[in-house]
């Protein structure tokens, strides 16, 4: 029998950081997927197919986005149900969470997949890419209830006090996805099409591995057919959490998606200076985004369990361990930004390499409030106040729509580079008395005795 684990008690710092590593390492192998599609197109395909990949990455963050946060909302009921030892209320969140998920992951695939050639139209995708760009972006998209479920699956394990589970399965199906890499684009010549389909199976794998593990080696999650029937209460109550965490991501993402073609209009360069420096970033960021989603399952317990003292506690841990990784980051990008965009392009690019080493050291001297964002937006969503958590989003969207219409048409390049980072301040302009808001409200909750 797999162990679930409570963390309504002990020292908050070991218990964050014990549950965030195998969360790290997850994410990194999650991250790796898109480094080995970008190394591998890049290499072997040359720049305008990894400007191809690259063209349609803030859109895949916008559909998947909206995916992701619905599974991440989805685990929350669950983790609190399960610090407050609701056993039979848990399993019929877990029960109903996947049928949801199975009508909304499918409804998504075919919606987008009919509309992705007019997403690359409207965002001024570049003739030269636009074919490689949709064979990437369709593929992704049909494959989006194996992302779906993945993600899921995973999060449910992990509100059960289980981070390890997921990485083992997602370090399987990260060797799967290099394999199929290779094979596909140079075996079976499948181009830019190859890297996608390479990572939809892969994910894919791992969700089929979540779930048979998940019903075998789980003996909390075994219930009645009645718990496993579908109750109307439960999922309004799943979707009351989780389409606004879903909205967040993209609310997020419509900024992206708008800097990206701000971006797309500067050329072919600059797209595949884009490509790369994003992979990396997002490489190097997994950590800030584990030390979140491990506050969202400590906070969702443990405001179940009736403790927001420890919530507060929990976000003071996870903001010292996320500062100094900061640091370290920093030190290391700003040193190595230019070796690591080698991993992508020749030696001889000598424009596209300046401009990603430019892109990553702008973006490093803003980690810590990437970091704060993640740690405040996900403990506020743990705790269930998605709805707040949303508009955190919209203020990053804001940020990113005004460096695109009116910062980069002025100053090209070094103003998209400014986008992110513009979009992580305002964030945390809203987080941060958000957060204190939220706390008081928890603290007043359990005076009265509602939690």
């Amino acid at each position: 029998m797999a162990s679930s684990k409570e963390m309504t008690s002990g020292a908050p710092l070991p218990l964050i950081l014990k549950f965030t590593l195998p969360l790290l390492m997850g994410n990194l192998l999650q991250q790796t997927y898109s480094l080995v599609d970008a190394a591998i197109v890049g290499k072997f395909l040359g720049i305008n197919a990894l400007a191809s990949v690259g063209a349609s990455t803030s859109v895949v963050f916008l559909i998947l986005g909206f995916c992701n946060g619905c599974c991440g909302g989805f685990g929350i009921p669950v983790a609190q149900k399960f610090g407050a030892r609701d056993y039979q209320t848990m399993r019929g969140y877990v029960a109903v969470s996947l049928k949801l998920a199975m009508v909304m992951s499918v409804s998504i695939a075919i919606i987008t997949s009919l509309l992705c050639a007019n997403i690359l139209r409207w965002m001024s995708t570049p003739a030269n890419i636009f074919d490689g760009a949709y064979a990437y972006l369709l593929v992704t998209f049909i494959g989006i209830p194996a992302t779906f479920f993945y993600n899921l699956l995973s999060s449910i394990i992990r509100a059960l006090g289980d981070s390890k589970t997921p990485f083992w399965f997602l370090l399987l199906s990260t060797v799967l996805n290099i394999v199929l890499d290779l094979f596909c684009i140079l075996v079976l010549g499948w181009g830019v099409a190859g890297a996608g389909i390479a990572t939809v199976v892969s994910q894919g794998v791992s969700a089929v591995l979540c779930y048979l593990y998940m019903n075998r080696r789980f003996d909390i999650l075994r219930g009645t057919p009645r718990e496993r029937r579908f109750q109307p209460r439960l999922a309004r109550t799943l979707l009351g959490i989780g389409v606004p965490m879903g909205l967040q991501f993209s609310i997020t993402a419509i900024g992206s998606i708008m800097l990206q073609s701000a971006n797309n209009g500067l050329g072919t360069a600059c797209v595949a200076a884009f490509t790369s420096a994003m992979r990396i970033k997002m490489f190097f960021i997994c950590t800030f985004e584990s030390l979140g989603i491990a506050m969202a399952t400590f906070g969702g317990q443990n405001y179940g369990a009736g403790k927001p003292r420890r919530v507060w506690e929990g976000v003071r841990a996870s903001t010292l361990l996320m500062l100094g990784y900061a640091v370290f980051t920093f030190a290391l990008l700003v040193l190595g930004a230019r070796w690591f965009a080698l991993i992508f392009v020749d030696p001889s690019e000598l424009e596209i390499l300046a401009d990603t080493e430019l892109f990553l050291h702008v973006a490093c001297c803003f980690f810590p409030a990437l970091g704060l964002l993640c740690i405040l937006r996900y403990t506020i969503q743990g705790v269930g106040f998605t709805k707040l958590s949303m508009f955190s989003g919209v203020a990053e969207m804001i940020a990113r729509i005004v460096v695109s219409l009116y910062a980069v048409p002025a100053f090209g390049f070094i103003a998209v580079c400014l986008g992110d980072p513009t979009a992580w301040v305002a964030a945390d302009l809203f987080l941060i008395p958000a957060f204190v808001w939220v706390y008081r409200r928890m603290k007043k909750q359990v005076r009265v005795g509602n939690v």
